[in-house]
């Protein structure tokens, strides 16, 4: 074990060339040896954390219901979060993972774990031959395989409907936040005082994992930003959720509405288009899309009321009542259920707009209408086309009604 570690660290270090898969499985057999020359074994934990911190985010919940079922565990390492799902859930784990010297601390602590099975292997060759599994999940190890490699292999993986949760690096212990390409960049795998180990990593933007889970035969359900409770800490994770589809889905250049049916109070909402020399204000969704400000309307208040209130709450900008005017109303549906949703000019507000406390919405900034990005959400896509027709953005059809 010793020679295969050192050998790898020696193709590191002196510049051989090597893949970027070569060289991300050498870094982490690297450092799984130190590991073990350590002795050191994370404790099974009594939950499942998708971040690095303790009690941030939700559980083992939105895997679903594992009990009984054929759950994938995606560069499992040592294996602790494999063993948990079996002895807390009762899943019947298959924990896969590439490095030699991860996958000997996992075998060496929890080898006849009952409903655990530790296969040292790729896993896109794994899956070419083994029964589509019922849900899948991969801890942070993701991002180091191409995902032009791995996606399609999951989807052939996994059965209809099953799930797959990736958490995935977003911004770094340097703050440098995620690509815009889908391209591998530099980045260093640390351990205490040892020295870094150099790899190679898919670090890409919720919207480009949005696009290629879409493009690969999945739908997105949620994506979340998890952030340290220490605000020192630059480091933030992606959390996806996403379901295998049993058929392509048709893509579009905007992203749909839940499927799921609103409550009552939530089948109306505005969207506010705030113009400025500089052009329209655009926020960035948590899931990756851009947004104009709005939400929806509340019990008793007018529409009115509403644009002011959501441009307040989402980007901090003050208007009044005078300053708002409605556009007219857009009608689609999602499923059974009609939205309706009132487009809006606002003309004059006070103060700059700004990322403001837990909402979902931020990083707002002005786009010239002759250079509007891709990725609209597709309410403000329709809010846009219905003021200004001649814009060229594609979205679902809805039909408006203008206020005269």
């Amino acid at each position: 074990m010793m020679e295969r570690a050192a050998t790898t660290l020696f193709s590191l270090l002196s510049g051989v060339p090597v893949s970027i898969e070569d060289l991300n499985a050498e870094a982490w057999t690297v450092y799984g040896q130190r590991q073990l020359d350590r002795g050191y074994m994370p404790p099974v934990p009594e939950r499942l954390e998708w971040a690095p911190w303790e009690g941030v985010g939700p559980g083992a919940e939105i895997l679903g219901d594992v009990t009984g079922q054929r759950v994938l565990d995606i560069g499992s390492g040592p294996g602790h979060h494999a063993v948990h799902l079996a002895r807390t859930h009762g899943a019947q784990v298959t924990a896969i993972e590439l490095s030699l010297t991860q996958h000997q601390r996992a075998i060496d602590t929890h080898a006849g774990t009952p409903g655990v099975q530790f296969v040292h292997g790729d896993v896109v060759g794994y899956l070419r031959t083994a029964k589509p599994f019922d849900a899948a999940y991969a801890i942070g190890s993701l991002a180091f395989t191409d995902p032009h490699r791995s996606l399609p292999a999951l989807r052939d993986g996994l059965r209809p409907g099953a799930p797959l949760v990736l958490s995935l690096l977003h911004t770094d212990l340097n703050g440098r936040g995620p690509s815009t390409t889908v391209t591998p960049r530099d980045q260093m795998i640390m351990l205490r005082d040892d020295p870094p180990l150099p790899t190679r990593m898919w670090v890409l933007a919720p919207r480009l994992w949005e696009n290629l889970l879409t493009d690969h035969g999945f739908r997105v359900e949620a994506i979340d930003l998890l952030h340290p409770y220490d605000e020192n800490n630059p480091v933030v994770q992606q959390l996806i959720r996403a379901r295998r589809l049993p058929n392509r889905p048709a893509r579009i250049s905007s992203r749909p509405r839940t499927t799921r049916p609103p409550t009552p109070h939530a089948a109306i909402g505005v969207g506010a288009i705030v113009l400025s020399d500089r052009g329209v204000l655009l926020g960035r969704h948590r899931r990756g899309t851009l947004e104009l400000p709005g939400g929806t309307v509340e019990p008793g208040e007018s529409l009115e009321a509403t644009v002011i209130r959501e441009l307040a709450e989402e980007t901090g900008l003050i208007a009044r009542p005078d300053d708002v005017t409605l556009l007219g109303t857009l009608v689609d549906h999602v499923g059974d259920v009609v939205r309706v949703t009132v487009g809006a000019i606002v003309s004059t507000w006070q103060g700059r707009p700004a990322t403001q406390p837990d909402e979902s919405v931020g990083d707002w900034a002005w786009h010239p209408l002759d250079q509007l990005p891709d990725g609209l959400f597709v309410c403000s896509a329709q809010i846009l086309t219905a003021w200004r027709p001649d814009l060229p953005i594609d979205h679902t059809p809805a039909h408006f009604t203008p206020y005269a």
